[in-house]
């Protein structure tokens, strides 16, 4: 239901004056201090335009798909959670949303009844409600404050929200990063935003409990501590949850034993993963025996380190038949994105087996190997198997990016920071990978010093952009790329050993397509996973000997493109050797393959059709079909295409 235009005209003239006169301005004082922030920050930091009415963006299916499948294990422990949240809140209007740490909805259940107002509303699955994107609203605004908040009717920076109500609540990991955001939300409310106090409650606990299930799933194979402040609820409601390795040091903890420990004196400031356990409770390792299972839950107290606190804990250990060893050993399971990589070559295997290990870890990796041996692809399987997935993944070509615009792009700026920067400040590349990804390609490219600013990154975890006094910090865990020998680069002065050194943390070596085993493999997965707007395609024995023939010096990219080529042309669903790019064609003394008029008839109308699609780009279909210009030419020639443009009609004079 859209609020009356009068109402819309009233809300923009309100948001305009707190933007105009700050959050001082008398009409500002009728919202909550972090509303007026907000709203604050959609018109500094995210330049919303207040007047701005704009529709719900619902992304497509396929790109839900990706969001979905990056935290698919996390969607299926909390669906129990948001099942039984709205089964309390279903009668009262409400729809469940829950999003992911960019605000994507990647969850929701709601009165399929009213789906078109809820769609039309953004009230559904694939909206996006990032704080950047559609201003203060619920999941955006929990999204940038990391707290549990409710944006009630004209809370809303967009006049087209101001109908809504919106509570939400964030989800952490065991390692203190957001995971999720769950929110419930009505299309409409009573006007007095303490009515949804209850909403609110209840958020918070369906969040926690998702958030102590994620946890438990996760670490169900250490040394789980659940504390709580009261004996009488320790075992079925537990305020806090630690886990421990097998030497007693913390490797997770929920948002609840993070807010309660991260102030210890004994910490310092330091960071809680990885910390012993007396740094945080008054007891050794040895005597979590003493709290088990079995004992009077009062007789289980224990002090916070420092003796500042008394608090009940009961010690879980791992499995016992997780501490026996198989008679007959498993391989590990490795993570799906990463299995996806490999048909069964024992070389790329043991690659993706180390970087499985390798997933979660914060050290920085080096992937080699030949141009389009998959590196890109290695580096975002990586990012999908790990905890990090739920947030950016951002890939920098720093082989394209002109050399006079790299910085600016890296690193962001402020306004009027340089010669010909905007009017706005400039988030750079860095900063959007926070919190999860940066992949650095073709790193053996990037200039000596622009290395030393990539250097401190590194090094101190924060971000300088250019015209900017003050760093901000970010959290990335680094992936670089690169076809050059890096060492040999460093030897002749052209790369810095300490850049290198840091980068090289793990180094994971492609091997090029000509040297693997699983050929055949991959190129019935990539014909297999071809456009599913066009039919499917089979091989003839004759073409796919000359597949396995070839060298493939464009590894996985040449072979990818090539067989696009191969679909756009063949006829009847069938691949024939004459419907494979020159490249791979038999020399004219080796009975090349005979192609019937009608065939050539079929190949010239998909080129024809390509040319078209392309408005007669002929660079632009050459690359697409893999091959060089002059090759595109020949064949334009020998079916009698000719180009509208006079100037691509033929091949250069020169």
């Amino acid at each position: 239901m859209a609020a009356p235009a009068s109402a819309q005209r009233a809300h923009i003239a309100t948001v305009m004056q707190v933007a105009g006169h700050g959050i001082g301005a008398p009409q500002a004082q009728a919202h909550d201090e972090i509303i007026r922030a907000s709203w604050q920050r959609c018109v500094h930091q995210h330049r919303l335009d207040p007047t701005r009415m704009q529709e719900a963006v619902i992304l497509p299916q396929a790109r839900l798909r990706e969001h979905q499948d990056q935290m698919e294990a996390f969607l299926h422990i909390a669906r129990h959670g948001l099942e039984s949240l709205y089964q309390q809140v279903a009668g009262l209007g409400y729809v469940v949303l829950l999003t992911d740490a960019r605000g994507i909805t990647v969850d929701f259940l709601g009165d399929l009844v009213v789906e078109p107002s809820l769609r039309k509303a953004g009230l559904y699955l694939g909206a996006d409600w990032s704080e950047h994107h559609a201003g203060t609203c619920g999941v955006g605004t929990c999204i940038s404050t990391g707290q549990a908040l409710t944006v009630h009717l004209a809370d809303h920076f967009d006049a087209t929200h101001i109908p809504l109500t919106c509570t939400s609540a964030p989800v952490f990991s065991p390692g203190g990063a957001l995971s999720a955001v769950l929110d419930i939300s009505a299309l409409s409310a009573p006007d007095p935003k303490p009515s949804q106090h209850l909403a609110l409650q209840l958020v918070k606990l369906a969040a926690r409990q998702v958030e102590n299930a994620q946890f438990l799933h996760r670490f169900r194979h250490d040394w789980v501590l659940r504390l709580a402040q009261a004996p009488q609820f320790l075992d079925v409601n537990p305020d806090y949850l630690l886990a421990l390795d097998a030497g007693g040091r913390l490797i997770g903890h929920n948002r609840g034993a993070q807010l309660l420990l991260q102030g210890l004196p004994a910490l310092a400031g330091r960071p809680l993963l990885g910390q012993p356990l007396h740094h945080l409770l008054d007891v050794a390792p040895g005597d979590l025996g003493r709290f088990m299972a079995g004992r009077p839950a009062e007789q289980r107290a224990v002090m916070l380190a420092g003796g500042r606190q008394l608090l009940f804990l009961l010690a879980t250990a791992p499995p016992v038949l997780a501490r026996v060893p198989s008679p007959v050993a498993t391989p590990p399971r490795l993570p799906l994105p990463l299995a996806a990589l490999s048909g069964g070559d024992a070389r790329l295997d043991r690659q993706i087996e180390r970087a499985a290990r390798l997933a979660n870890s914060p050290v920085s990796l080096l992937i080699t190997g030949e141009t389009g041996s998959g590196k890109e692809y290695f580096a975002k399987a990586l990012h999908a198997a790990s905890e990090r997935r739920a947030s950016p993944f951002v890939a920098v070509n720093c082989a394209a990016i002109p050399d006079g615009l790299i910085e600016s792009e890296l690193f962001g700026h402020l306004p009027g920071s340089f010669t010909g920067a905007g009017p706005r400040a400039k988030r750079g590349l860095i900063q959007s990978a926070d919190g999860g990804t940066l992949f650095l390609d073709e790193i053996g490219d990037m200039a000596l010093g622009l290395q030393a600013r990539l250097l401190r990154v590194l090094a101190e975890r924060e971000v300088l952009p250019l015209g900017a006094a003050r760093p901000v910090p970010v959290n990335i865990r680094v992936i670089a790329a690169t076809h050059a020998p890096l060492a040999q680069r460093v030897r002749e002065g052209r790369f810095r050993d300490d850049l290198y050194y840091r980068l090289n943390g793990a180094h994971l070596a492609l091997p090029p397509l000509r040297e693997r085993s699983d050929l055949g493999v991959m190129i019935d997965r990539l014909l297999a996973a071809g456009d599913a707007q066009q039919p499917p395609v089979r091989l003839a024995p004759a073409a796919r000997t000359l597949l396995l023939a070839h060298r493939w010096p464009g590894n996985l990219r040449e072979l990818r493109n090539a067989l696009d080529y191969a679909r756009s042309v063949c006829s009847h669903g069938l691949v024939e050797p004459g419907d494979l790019p020159d490249a791979l064609q038999p020399d004219a003394g080796t009975s090349p393959p005979t192609v019937a008029a009608g065939h050539a008839a079929a190949q010239a109308e998909a080129l024809l059709h390509l040319l078209r699609d392309a408005h007669w780009n002929i660079a632009a279909v050459a690359r697409q079909l893999g091959c060089a210009r002059m090759t595109l030419y020949r064949r334009m020639a020998r079916w009698g295409i000719r180009s509208p443009n006079a100037r691509d009609g033929g091949p250069p004079a020169h």
